[in-house]
């Protein structure tokens, strides 16, 4: 007979697979739904890279934003794609634009400049997010200008 410690810790490893099994199955089928979109797995990879970055937990981020734990990691694993008003509220509670959410979400879509100008200036660590908005608002208007100077 074994030892209640041993016994337990064997239920406990038996528990743990049951849910990392049932987890994935889960996360597999909501990821293969329809409703699920690219774009909401980019929107949840650029959440999680802010929130990385900002050195805030899921845990922290969701209570600030104001949603659940499993949801803002549903979020964050491209599996719920989050509304405006979300969005809005983990901008706040990561401390930088929600324009650059809603941009990544597809709210709100930047028409002028090259892609990848905005991409690394976006991707730029040693930018702060208020650097950024100014930077993209900057380069916005040069090509805005530009585009209406030329023949």
């Amino acid at each position: 007979m074994p030892k209640p410690s041993e016994f337990v810790r064997e239920q406990v490893t038996t528990v743990r697979e049951t849910v990392d099994r049932v987890a994935g199955s889960v996360a597999d089928t909501v990821a293969a739904a329809p409703g699920v979109s690219a774009r909401a797995s980019q929107v949840g990879e650029y959440i999680r890279e802010q929130r990385n970055a900002a050195r805030v937990s899921l845990r922290e981020l969701a209570r600030t934003a104001g949603v659940s734990n499993p949801y803002l990691s549903q979020v964050e694993r491209g599996l719920r794609k989050p509304s405006a008003e979300i969005l809005a509220a983990i901008a706040r509670g990561l401390s930088i634009s929600a324009e650059s959410l809603y941009e990544q979400a597809g709210f709100l879509d930047r028409r002028s400049g090259n892609a990848d100008t905005v991409a690394a200036i976006r991707a730029d660590t040693a930018l702060s997010e208020r650097h950024k908005a100014v930077l993209l608002e900057l380069y916005e208007t040069y090509v805005r200008e530009h585009a209406a100077t030329r023949p």
